[in-house]
């Protein structure tokens, strides 16, 4: 999360930063050992198939043998081993997410139109077949990811859903996520981690088909697998390390911002957080605040070096600065916290999931409460891309139906078309059925 050399050129004079990263390259930038890495075990699980998987699957996560796959019993008793908040927390995610995804679907909906006489066309919105969904529970379990991928593509119709998670220390699977997928709908649930868990959904190994979609956040191996299966399936997106921006002014709680920067900051130490405000000393103090916060926080070691190597405060001089700044950051998630936050919605335009007002945060989403997905784009990718919904799991399939009376004007223009371009099959199309309009016979 940078800002493009040729905006700061055009803006010089209008900003200036309080505080610049220390490290100067993409946060989510590639390695090309991890490249490699990918690159081998996909071609080795191509080859040699579960055996393949089951071996990576004891070199990496610890695998003892067994069955990978939890029983439909261990998936629905897997909330009876949670404490009951806990339980009554993942249950309110899962509802709200699942209402937010409901009501997204029923505004995506079959249509038909005829655009002149005789010509009808449509759309219908059909899911894919079979998702599948990479639930993350490493150094932190995301117990919501379920909710966003595994209930999503459920409320988009999507008939069948498998999901991996990787076991924990103990050999078996996070209660709370599984607990979540339950929730969320899911068919099936396999204990295997990383890329062989990616590649082995992909590949058809766990007794399914190969899955059309595959989902779901994850480290830098997980990230370069989804990469280098897209085409052999379809995939959400491409996310990089978790992005926070704020955008606030003098009105804004300064504690109330470093919070909101270090809550994301916490996923990893390469995690960006950026400050765009109006207020010198609005900057200041948030400065100073996470500087604070920091040193009581039980996870400085993750989120302080993202803080010290990734953080940016930036001034801008007015409020129009303030947004072109952002707007060319394009953050995975952004907050407002300003004296006019609806005129900052109506222009901002580059963003994964936008807060408006100091009551909203994103821990709020992360953890499903706000019904929004929290799949979205980084590393700029909210310039030209949205986050994971409904709409993602479904096919806009278009349709024509074209009457007698509409073909002359049609077949006449394809015919024009085609001979100016040399293709001939293609007019041919076109001709036999104006040749066969005073055919009674043909309908």
């Amino acid at each position: 999360m940078r800002y493009s050399p040729a905006l700061l050129q055009s803006l010089d004079g209008s900003y200036r930063h309080l505080k610049t990263p220390l490290i100067d390259a993409p946060a989510a930038q590639r390695d090309p050992a991890v490249i490699e890495k990918v690159s081998a075990m996909l071609l080795d699980i191509q080859r040699r198939g579960l055996d393949a998987v089951l071996d990576y699957a004891r070199a990496l996560d610890k695998y003892q043998g067994g069955d990978i796959e939890l029983s439909a019993a261990q998936i629905a008793s897997s909330g009876s081993r949670l404490p009951a908040d806990l339980r009554a927390a993942i249950e309110l995610g899962s509802e709200r997410t699942r209402l937010f995804a409901t009501e997204q679907r029923s505004h995506l909906t079959d249509f038909e139109t005829e655009l002149v006489p005789g010509l009808v066309t449509g759309v219908r919105y059909i899911p894919v077949s079979r998702v599948g969904a990479y639930l993350p529970a490493g150094r932190f379990p995301l117990t919501a990811s379920a909710f966003m991928t595994v209930g999503v593509a459920k409320a988009a119709g999507v008939p069948t859903v498998i999901a991996c998670t990787p076991p924990q220390p103990h050999g078996g699977a996070n209660d709370a996520v599984v607990y979540a997928a339950h929730l969320s709908g899911v068919d099936r649930v396999f204990v295997l981690g990383g890329v062989q868990a990616l590649a082995a959904m992909a590949y058809g190994l766990l007794g399914e088909l190969p899955i059309d979609m595959l989902v779901g956040a994850g480290n830098a191996f997980v990230a370069e697998a989804k990469r280098q299966l897209f085409g052999t399936v379809a995939i959400d997106l491409l996310a990089g390390p978790s992005e926070v921006a704020v955008l606030s002014d003098e009105t804004a709680d300064p504690e109330i911002v470093a919070a909101d920067l270090l809550g994301q900051a916490e996923h990893g130490p390469n995690s960006p957080a950026a400050l765009v405000t109006t207020s010198e000393s609005h900057g200041r103090a948030v400065v100073e605040a996470a500087e604070r916060q920091l040193s009581t926080l039980s996870t400085e070691p993750i989120a302080g070096p993202a803080w010290r190597d990734y953080g940016v405060v930036t001034v801008a001089k007015d409020r129009e600065t303030a947004a072109q700044l952002m707007d060319d950051l394009a953050p995975e998630h952004l907050e407002l916290i300003t004296a006019d936050d609806a005129w900052y919605h109506d222009r901002l335009r580059n963003y994964g999931s936008i807060f408006l007002g100091p009551w909203s945060t994103v821990a709020y989403s992360d953890k499903g409460m706000a019904g929004t997905n929290h799949v979205l784009p980084t590393a700029g990718g909210a310039k030209h891309s949205a986050g994971l919904s409904v709409s993602r799991f479904l096919k806009p399939l278009t349709y024509q139906r074209i009457a007698r009376e509409a073909t002359p004007q049609l077949a006449h223009a394809v015919q024009v078309i085609s001979d100016s371009e040399g293709m001939a099959a293609h007019s041919a199309t076109a001709t036999m059925r104006l040749d066969r309009l005073e055919d009674v016979s043909v309908v």
